[in-house]
């Protein structure tokens, strides 16, 4: 039957800018049709979207071949650690025989994830190695951590050393899925493989008591004489042959040296639970930079197989156990262990627990106060080492300009140059705060594996709030106008700060990020405006040098054209509400600019704003795609918002439609909403054929859909077309949040069919409907209100609200946190802030990142339980 949307969608204020060309579909399709059957007389019946919810993909390592174009069958590297590897970020390699084969489930769980953030809180990044289905891993998520913590005391969960290593990775070729914790000997073994230089745990294995006759020598020694990397730990288990491992590890030719934790003279090799162990450490260093500075000149051997290192750290202090109730519970425990023929990988499990069991347990917050401390001295030598390394590739000589501002009072900044390729966007100059870690590493995080990119203006703002004489800030008097006048001057607070859509979105993300980074490609020109704005975002410690300088002047002499930083004047009334903006952004509205930076990045979420022409939009989308990015639409206004439907340049830039969609996530408010729905339909987007079938595949009944959307929101969004506008909009764009202030948000989406939330109960009153059509890519449809976490009555601005919540939600998603409505809050609680500052964006959003946490930390939660209740 051939059908108009015509015939269901009469000519209004909102849809009457083209006639509706007729479109075939197959009888189910009506069902989306009836929904305007039940329509209040005068009511606008639209159609909303909402956004995919790919819950592997969203995880903050995902799985990379080592050689793309063949998948490996036994090792595999996240891409996490690949990126850190290949640009010289400090990473730690963390072994998994701990969690295995030490700590019962599921402490060994919370022990694995708090090693984590201890190394991630330390300026490193977190390798956790193990062997998982089968496959040696290096960079474990948080879900294979939990599996393979899960079979903790299990037989079949083995114990994998370096001989081990090609039978469980073969018995996984052949079919036979193991898990595997790794040893020191293992986890060196891969580390190395992985380009790993530094490795963080609690003890090594060594020579056993009477190794001179058993010959029961850990195969950790022989791998610290044969594999390229420095191990920290609390020297070897304190119920070995300490001498004789010392020996053992000078035959060898491995490095050995113990620090001296404020200590002074000659001083012992450290006995795991003890500091002291009667035997003097053969070499000593004070600090993580001696440390780094040795293992940094191992790299002067190129031509000779390197060895291992050993750098022992004291258990500290507070947690240290008394030398003499130590030594009888493990001369007892020793005494058992050989009685009951524990040898060979059964001896230290059974020996540790003895110790903790004739410890009365007291043996166990020593246990775990040296794995962390030795985990964190692990990350500090790794920042350290990342340091000279970099130090080898500095140019002696910084740029001038830059140099000259930092003698204008940036002396704080240590700025260097990096001799880079012209076409690299890190040829820009690169500030390096070192004497601000956290702000040097997420720095250089971003030049080279951003976890975010935000394509998007930088700009001068000034807010003018209208103050006539006699005017309260909060309260105006009644007989004060409350509007400034038109055709005249007026009295004003006028507020200057550094602005722009995509930079707001960037710097919300980066303080409230924490250590996520964070990378702003943009332009400004050679003006006062663009080096004001580099300077104030070089001091705020975000990185710059995806944003480009333009000459003031086109240097193509058949081009007039003339660059100027981009500027936004905010008009507001007494009450700060927005009267009249008036915005200069003609130098991002060229078709195509050749300065815009596409040097390639693999971030995790990409986020693109309007401001853009329209052409560039959808570019920069397919690129982000293409480098398998998440992709988030900001629309910056009811003129720009509709800019990414309109049809410009080659096929290829043209939006996908779900599956293969280019844009996973918008985040309009209800005026901007309405202008993407009219966009899309304008330039043909409901004409086909791809979207009708996502249409049909959402499964909504013949019955319609008024009173669930009443139910769902209220009588006016519903009469308003709100959520009809984001369900027609689902197929270009499965998710969207449409913002819509003291209402709160509206969260609309398409769910896989293995989305989760389609069986859980908590979740039913929110699933509108469910694919009927045995659709694999569409389970149903989602629609949530989230209310406003605040009603704020003492607002200072609106300028910068909504990016501040974009930011601020796309800083979790790269977290690898689920949109669900704790994240929604936290992002709204981010936009209060800013309601409540003088900023663009809030200085205060750093208070934001343990919220991270804790909502990362009930996910895990919440995991644990469903694990145990599916055991």
């Amino acid at each position: 039957m051939t059908k108009t949307l015509g015939q269901y969608f009469p000519a209004t204020s909102a849809t009457n800018d083209a006639s509706i060309e007729t479109m075939i579909g197959p009888a189910s399709w009506q069902a989306l049709f009836r929904l305007a059957s039940r329509r209040k007389p005068g009511h606008i019946p639209f159609f909303t979207s909402s956004i995919s919810r790919e819950r592997n993909e969203a995880r903050p390592k995902a799985w990379n071949p080592l050689k793309p174009s063949n998948q490996n069958l036994v090792f595999q590297l996240s891409t996490e650690v690949s990126r850190a590897v290949h640009n010289n970020l400090p990473v730690v390699a963390l072994e998994t025989t701990i969690y295995t084969h030490g700590f019962p489930y599921p402490e060994n769980v919370a022990l694995a994830l708090d090693l984590e953030k201890i190394v991630r809180a330390n300026g490193a990044i977190p390798a956790t190695i193990g062997v998982v289905g089968g496959v040696a891993r290096v960079g474990l998520t948080s879900k294979e951590i939990m599996t393979l913590a899960a079979g903790a005391g299990k037989p079949e969960t083995m114990k994998v050393s370096r001989r081990d290593l090609p039978y469980i990775l073969g018995m996984g070729v052949a079919g036979k899925k193991l898990n595997g914790g790794t040893t020191v000997s293992g986890t060196m073994l891969l580390a190395a493989k992985a380009g790993i230089k530094v490795f963080g745990t609690g003890g090594l294995g060594g020579v056993h008591r009477g190794g001179q006759d058993t010959m029961d020598i850990s195969a950790d020694l022989t791998e610290l004489g044969r594999t390229h990397v420095a191990v920290i730990s609390s020297g070897c288990k304190s119920f070995l042959d300490i001498p004789r491992t010392l020996e053992y590890l000078e035959t060898q030719g491995v490095t050995v040296c113990t620090f001296a934790d404020g200590r002074t003279g000659a001083i012992d090799f450290p006995a795991f639970y003890t500091r002291d162990s009667g035997s003097k450490s053969p070499m000593v260093v004070q600090d993580a930079r001696e440390a780094a500075a040795i293992i940094f000149s191992q790299s002067m051997f190129s031509g000779s197989k390197k060895s291992g290192m050993l750098f022992a750290n004291p258990v500290p202090e507070e947690f240290a156990m008394q030398k003499a109730e130590i030594d009888a519970a493990i001369d007892q425990a020793v005494q058992e262990a050989a009685e009951q023929g524990f040898h060979g990988h059964a001896n230290t499990p059974f020996i540790l627990s003895r110790i903790k069991d004739l410890t009365h347990g007291n043996s166990l917050p020593a246990n775990r106060a040296l794995i962390e401390s030795n985990v964190a001295m692990a990350a500090k030598v790794a920042v350290e080492l990342s340091k000279l390394k970099d130090s080898t590739n500095q140019d002696p000589e910084p740029n001038k300009e830059m140099a000259k501002r930092a003698s204008m009072g940036q002396a704080d900044v240590n700025l260097r140059r990096r001799k880079c390729d012209s076409n690299d966007e890190t040829s820009n100059i690169e500030v390096n705060l070192r004497d601000r870690l956290a702000h040097s590493i997420t720095g250089k995080a971003a030049s080279k594996t951003p976890d975010i990119v935000v394509y998007g203006s930088v700009a001068m703002d000034l807010s003018c709030d209208y103050a006539p004489l006699g005017a309260d800030a909060h309260s105006p008097p009644r007989d004060l106008p409350i509007s400034p006048q038109m055709h005249t001057s007026n009295l004003a607070a006028i507020s200057p700060s550094i602005g722009g859509v995509g930079c707001n979105v960037a710097l919300a993300a980066h303080r409230a990020g924490g250590t996520t980074s964070v990378l702003l490609r943009s332009l400004v020109a050679k003006d006062l405006a663009g080096q004001t704005i580099l300077a104030a975002l070089e001091t705020e410690g975000l990185y710059v040098g995806g944003i480009r300088s333009l000459p003031l002047q086109s240097i193509n002499p058949d081009v007039k054209q003339q660059h100027r930083t981009a500027q936004y004047v905010a008009i507001n009334d007494a009450r700060k509400d927005l009267v009249l903006a008036m915005a200069d952004m003609s130098i991002f509205s060229t078709p195509n600019p050749m300065a815009v930076p596409f040097m390639r990045v693999s971030p995790k979420w990409g986020v693109v704003d309007a401001n853009w022409h329209p052409r560039m939009i959808r570019k920069i989308s397919r690129h982000l795609k293409d480098w398998k990015s998440k992709v988030a639409y900001e629309p910056v206004s009811v003129p720009k918002s509709g800019g990414i439907f309109q049809p410009s340049g080659p096929t290829s830039d043209h939006l996908g439609l779900f599956p293969a969609h280019t844009v996973d996530l918008a985040t309009p408010n209800q005026h901007e909403l309405a202008a993407m729905h009219t966009a899309a339909k304008k330039w043909g987007f409901f004409e086909s054929q791809r979207w009708w079938e996502v249409i049909d595949s959402l499964g909504i009944p013949s019955s319609g859909l008024r009173d669930r959307f009443v139910a769902t929101t209220n009588h006016k969004m519903t009469d308003e077309g709100i959520p009809l506008q984001t369900i027609q909009l689902l197929p270009i764009i499965p998710t969207i949040l449409t913002k819509l202030g003291a209402d709160g948000v509206l969260l609309t989406e398409i769910l896989k069919p293995e989305d989760p939330r389609l069986t859980d109960p908590a979740h039913a009153p929110y699933i509108l409907s469910r694919t009927v059509n045995g659709s694999i890519e569409v389970g149903g449809l989602y629609m949530r209100l989230f209310p406003p976490v605040e009603v704020v009555d003492d607002v200072v601005s609106v300028n910068g609200v909504g990016d501040t919540f974009l930011g601020v939600l796309v800083a979790g998603l790269a977290k690898g946190l689920e949109l669900n409505g704790g994240l929604i809050n936290v992002a709204q609680r981010g936009a209060v802030m800013t309601l409540r500052s003088k900023e663009s964006v809030s200085p205060q959003l750093g208070e934001l990142t343990p919220e991270f946490d804790r909502l990362q930390q009930n996910a895990i939660t919440e995991a644990l339980e469903t694990a145990r209740d599916g055991a």
